[in-house]
Formats: C-alpha cells, sequence, structure tokens
C-alpha cells in the first residue's frame, strides 16, 4: 500500500487541457505523477462530503461498475464509481486497523 501525506505532494493542479471539455486532476510526488479524470476526482470527493458531512457515517465504499449506454444519462462515462452495499462495520474491519499502521 503507498500512503500520501501533503507532506509527501510538490503540487497539485486542476486544469481543463485546451481542446478537452473535462478537467484533470494531476498530483505531483517526487518519483511519479498521477493524473485523475475529472469522473474520478469527482468521486473522491462525493465519497469525502458523504463522510465527513454525515452525522453517524464513517466510511463509504464506491466501487466501478461499467453500464450499458442507455442506462446512463447523456455524456456520462459507462465505467462510474458508485456506492457499494458495503456497511460501516464491514470497512472499519477491513480496512481500520491496516491503515492505522
Amino acid at each position: 500500500m503507498l500512503r500520501y501525506r501533503n507532506c509527501d505532494i510538490e503540487r497539485i493542479v486542476a486544469i481543463i487541457p485546451r481542446g478537452h471539455r473535462h478537467m484533470r486532476m494531476i498530483i505531483e510526488l517526487p518519483d511519479q505523477i498521477l493524473v485523475f479524470s475529472e469522473a474520478t476526482t469527482a468521486a473522491i470527493a462525493r465519497a469525502y462530503i458523504s463522510v465527513v458531512t454525515h452525522p453517524q457515517r464513517r466510511s463509504i465504499e464506491l466501487v466501478m461498475r461499467k453500464f450499458k449506454p442507455e442506462e446512463i444519462k447523456p455524456a456520462y462515462s459507462e465505467c462510474q464509481l458508485i456506492e457499494s452495499s458495503a456497511t460501516d462495520e464491514e470497512l472499519q474491519q477491513e480496512w481500520g486497523d491496516f491503515i492505522d499502521k
């Protein structure tokens, strides 16, 4: 597992490249550059907001689901990160102790 803290990140750039409609989120580390699509960035923001603004929720899991074109709104990607049915307790058991190390 790779764990990044603020002091590990050199910079973050949010940009809509020329000729494109969607934002990219660039995270520059000392040894690599990570580029996330707008949809991935939105999913991360959605997960963050769902946990920190809820009075009881302590976790959320988003899983990739591939949709057929007729199942999604126009201009949406067929691959979406959708909330799973995993409970807080299940996610705490799976990840809680592991990431605390």
